[in-house]
């Protein structure tokens, strides 16, 4: 009985110690990862899924409503493939509505839709290309994300400084003469108005005077005559006055006249305007007839801008428009104006328009003559998606830009521009905001993408089977 009972402890014994060894196994198994899974703990944790396999992913640490723990993802793990699916890994994601937008990582849109996994094979074609790192440090290859900003149409153009039509006077006598006196004598003399111009003997001026001075003087006589020789005299006394001043005898000349001043032999013709001599005919001692042009004045206080704009521009040529001008002659310097005219004809030959912008010139530092560059400024479009200039690949028949989807990737795409301000281009289509664009060397990167369409087009063609003597005597159509 005893002997049965000790075999009986033994067996249980025995069960007790395997159960406990087993058992401990299995929690030094549980505690120590497998080696296979040792290189995991290094690899860099891209995003947490959400444990039960909802499409829901976080880009930190988070539980879901049960308190369950988000799955890491490892960098590696994620091709967003299946079993038997040779899709590769996954890219980027794209926008799920079509717009120009993607991220690196999982996200939502607006609307809380999920971005749709791009993969390997799916960036693979004509508009893709692939370059090694260190092919892109070669090429120096940078990038910067479309941003908004606000862009205002601004047109540059040409042009040549002109005198002010408006101040420019001419000075024409309406007698005959010849001159005897000449103070101003040169061309570019600054004249003040009033100033004395000339002095010329005017038989006629001076005839006019004794005319008046002999009436005043018969006037005087006949005081007790008869009321027609009275008016005889009186009518003869203003039409000598009136010649005078129809002469533009000087006021004050005319007025030393009826005062008893005697006639004078020479008449003294001032400036009507002050400002510079442009031209000078008068030579002293030479004769004139009416109406002949001796000096051209002009006041260049101010003075025009005459510009030619392209027809394409003259919707922000607009009068009062700001203008900003600069000048060879004055490096470094700005002047400011404003469109004063829009000349209603287009040169047809040149397609171009004159616009006239009006300057102020003090100092007279404005030469007309001088070439001139001008920006004239136009309305602000608000605040608009731009990219740089050099971003702007332009074959004459379209515009693209390379987008740079990471690990040497790129895409090139095909946008629809705005206008120009500033270094920068308003795109109006074909990219996202925050998209990156290649700036630099983007031509080289293109011409690598068209050497790789190429030498994909001529592999197709070698891989397709040559023709059979039957079949090319069939494609030139002759019959047997």
């Amino acid at each position: 009985m005893n002997k049965s009972i000790q075999i009986t402890a033994a067996a249980v014994a025995a069960t007790l110690l395997a159960g406990g060894g087993f058992w401990l196994g299995q929690k030094q198994a549980i505690a120590q990862p497998p080696a296979a899974n040792a290189p995991t703990a290094q690899k860099k944790i891209l995003y947490y899924r959400n444990p039960m396999g909802l499409p829901d992913t976080s880009p930190s640490p988070k539980k879901d409503a049960m308190g369950m723990d988000y799955v890491p993802v490892f960098a590696g793990e994620d091709n967003g493939s299946v079993a038997g699916d040779d899709k590769g890994r996954i890219v980027f994601y794209r926008n799920p509505m079509g717009l120009p937008d993607t991220s690196p990582v999982p996200k939502k849109d607006a609307m809380g839709m999920d971005y749709i996994a791009v993969h390997e094979s799916e960036v693979s074609g004509p508009n893709f290309v692939r370059i090694s790192p260190e092919k892109i440090q070669r090429l120096g290859v940078k990038t910067t994300a479309a941003s908004r900003q606000e862009l205002s149409r601004s047109v540059r153009a040409v042009g040549k400084l002109e005198v002010d039509e408006r101040a420019i006077v001419t000075v024409s006598p309406r007698f005959e003469g010849w001159i005897e006196k000449l103070p101003v004598s040169a061309v570019g003399d600054r004249v003040g108005r009033g100033q004395v111009l000339f002095e010329a003997y005017s038989p006629d001026i001076y005839a006019a005077q004794q005319e008046y001075q002999l009436a005043v003087q018969g006037a005087a006589t006949l005081a007790s005559a008869s009321s027609d020789a009275r008016q005889g005299v009186s009518r003869l006394t203003e039409s000598s006055l009136l010649r005078l001043k129809q002469w533009e005898v000087p006021a004050d000349e005319i007025a030393r006249l009826q005062k008893g001043g005697e006639p004078r032999r020479t008449v003294t013709y001032r400036a009507p305007t002050s400002g510079i001599v442009l031209e000078k005919m008068a030579v002293q001692g030479s004769r004139f007839m009416p109406g002949e042009a001796l000096f051209k004045i002009a006041d260049l206080s101010r003075v025009w801008l005459q510009l030619d704009v392209a027809e394409q521009d003259l919707a922000n040529a607009k009068e009062g428009n700001a203008v900003k001008v600069t000048l060879d002659a004055y490096p470094g310097e700005t002047f400011s104006g404003k469109v004063d005219f829009v000349y209603p004809t287009l040169n047809t030959e040149t397609r171009t328009a004159k616009v006239r912008v009006a300057l102020a010139n003090p100092g007279n530092r404005l030469k007309p003559g001088l070439y001139a560059q001008a920006e004239l400024s136009g309305q602000s479009t608000g605040k608009v998606l731009t990219v740089p200039d050099s971003a702007i690949i332009d074959s004459g028949k379209r515009q693209i830009v390379l987008i740079a989807l990471g690990e040497g990737r790129f895409e090139t795409r095909e946008v629809k521009l705005g206008l120009r301000d500033k270094g920068f281009v308003a795109v109006q289509s074909g990219l996202g905001e925050g998209e990156q664009v290649v700036v630099s060397a983007n031509f080289l990167i293109d011409a690598e993408s068209n050497l790789k369409a190429a030498i994909s087009g001529m592999s197709s063609a070698a891989d397709k089977p040559a023709p059979t003597a039957s079949a090319a005597h069939e494609s030139t159509g002759h019959g047997g």
